[in-house]
């Protein structure tokens, strides 16, 4: 019998990545194209989605050829992608409009106060489980509509039809038959209702989106076509939002489970189970994932903005590193910070103050610091960042979160998860497989074919792979803390209203 395999499409923020899973979810190959950023004004980030979908087509053939396997090996594929990220497409051409919004730009913050004073407004959290805010892709889709002369137009005909990434992955990799999105990211648009897992009809018309340019809500595990591009004659079996992706891959499927994944932000989130718990203290309410025919499970999630997009600041344009894996060697020359911290607001600040006036600063600033002392302050910026959502999350949910499984990039710096657990006081625990992301859309769209028969069968093949446990100074830990929610403090009412 010829083995079968699994293939998940990781379309992340600075680089898409095709990996094939084996039966263990051990990784067995893996294909990875950068994609161009692109900062046409401050405040401003796109993508080519054009150039997502080639990278796509050329590291399909690439992945397998690796693995030494061939289509008919691959029972499933299952798609992750970088969430709110939005754009706007030609149906007849397939060609976008412009280059697609990214989740991190702020152009739409003076159209987002102008919509949180107008009736209504008040309702949107209600109904969607998230705040009005730049981060979430119904503003996006307002300001596309409004800038581009006849779009609007265009849209309401049904000539222009919009999406996530995973909905321009899908409709490209099924030859334009299936414009279709999953729970969890239409979640993240501000335009679903988060209790019946459809498009809100006030949502709608309180951003002014026309519903003929939307797709369809599938669960997130189930059925999304058969790919005729890329991987052809290839079942696609689930879609989720990274992060859902991530709570997936790290076999979270009980209420109080709770993860966190270092990237280029850093998302915590904590499985509530079936039960929508209403969203305080600067968090959110999403949907964690649907298997088809079954309740949709919930998340409260915390999200931060800049974490290992910090460490590319401090290499790419402080020019202090030549490597990101450097930032530990250097914070390791210095015992502490030197009283100097690094509050990184670059595009407001997310959970828990939603502030998107903020802006970054450095403070304690003396002559006594050097590059070692920022370099040190950078990676403390990630773990006081992480305390505040813990802090939020265990208010709201009324759990006190007892260990965090952590995944991503930057688990690989022990410094930082040291860090981390010194200021939250309990354990991080690292899984053997690093790739959680993409090993959760492979876990479930294995689920989806009957390549894996249940839950059950993914959770045993979770493993640890590091642990650290807490040994800061409880005095010490207490006071660093208030020298940080000073530091944030500073970042707000930066940028003024017109």
């Amino acid at each position: 019998m010829t083995d079968k395999y699994v293939v998940a499409i990781d379309q992340g923020t600075t680089s898409t990545r095709c990996i094939v899973f084996d039966r263990r979810g051990q990784l067995v190959s893996l294909a990875q194209q950068e994609h161009k950023q692109h900062f046409p004004r401050p405040g401003w980030v796109e993508h080519d989605a054009m150039e997502i979908w080639r990278n796509v087509e050329r590291l399909a053939p690439r992945v397998l050829s690796r693995a030494g396997i061939s289509l008919d090996q691959v029972a499933a594929v299952g798609i992750a992608n970088q969430r709110e990220t939005t754009v706007i497409w030609d149906r007849l051409t397939g060609i976008p409009v412009s280059r697609a919004i990214i989740w991190q730009d702020t152009r739409t913050d003076s159209l987002v106060h102008a919509l949180a004073s107008r009736p209504g407004a008040s309702n949107i959290s209600e109904i969607s489980g998230l705040p009005l805010a730049t981060y979430f892709s119904g503003p996006r889709l307002r300001w596309m509509l409004d800038n581009t002369p006849g779009l609007r137009e265009r849209a309401e005909r049904g000539e222009v039809i919009c999406g996530t990434m995973e909905t321009w992955l899908i409709w490209n990799l099924t030859g334009r038959a299936q414009h279709v999105t999953d729970v969890t990211n239409a979640s993240r648009t501000m335009l679903l209702d988060v209790r019946s897992l459809d498009w809100s009809p006030r949502a709608l018309d309180f951003f002014g989106i026309p519903r003929a340019m939307l797709p369809a809500v599938r669960p997130s595990i189930g059925g999304f076509g058969t790919a005729s591009q890329g991987f052809p004659g290839v079942r696609i079996g689930a879609a989720l939002g990274d992060q859902q992706a991530a709570l997936f891959g790290q076999t979270c499927f009980t209420p109080g489970e709770a993860k966190c994944t270092y990237g280029t932000g850093s998302f915590l989130l904590l499985n509530t189970g079936t039960e929508l718990v209403r969203p305080e203290n600067g968090l959110l309410s999403t949907v964690a994932y649907q298997i088809a025919g079954a309740p949709a499970a919930y998340a409260l999630e915390g999200s931060i903005a800049i974490t290992g997009s910090l460490v590319q600041w401090f290499r790419d344009q402080l020019e202090l590193i030549s490597s990101a894996p450097e930032i530990e060697t250097l914070a390791r020359t210095v015992a502490d910070n030197g009283g100097c911290y690094i509050v990184p607001a670059f595009s407001g600040l997310y959970a828990p103050y939603w502030r998107s006036e903020a802006r970054g600063v450095i403070v304690g600033l003396t002559s006594y610091i050097t590059k070692g002392h920022l370099a040190r302050a950078v990676l403390e910026a990630t773990a006081w960042q992480t305390r505040e959502v813990v802090d939020a999350m265990n208010a709201n949910s009324g759990l006190a979160l007892t260990t965090l499984k952590v995944d991503g990039g930057m688990t690989a710096d022990n410094l930082l998860m040291q860090m981390i657990a010194d200021v939250l006081d309990v354990p991080l625990v690292r899984p053997l497989a690093v790739e959680t992301v993409s090993l959760g859309a492979a876990y479930a769209a294995g689920l989806a074919v009957g390549y894996w028969p249940d839950l059950d069968g993914l959770r045993s093949n979770w493993h640890i792979a590091g642990q650290w446990m807490p040994a800061m100074d409880p005095a010490v830990r207490s006071a660093e803390y208030a020298n940080w929610r000073r530091a944030v403090e500073r970042t707000f009412d930066w940028i003024q209203p017109a």
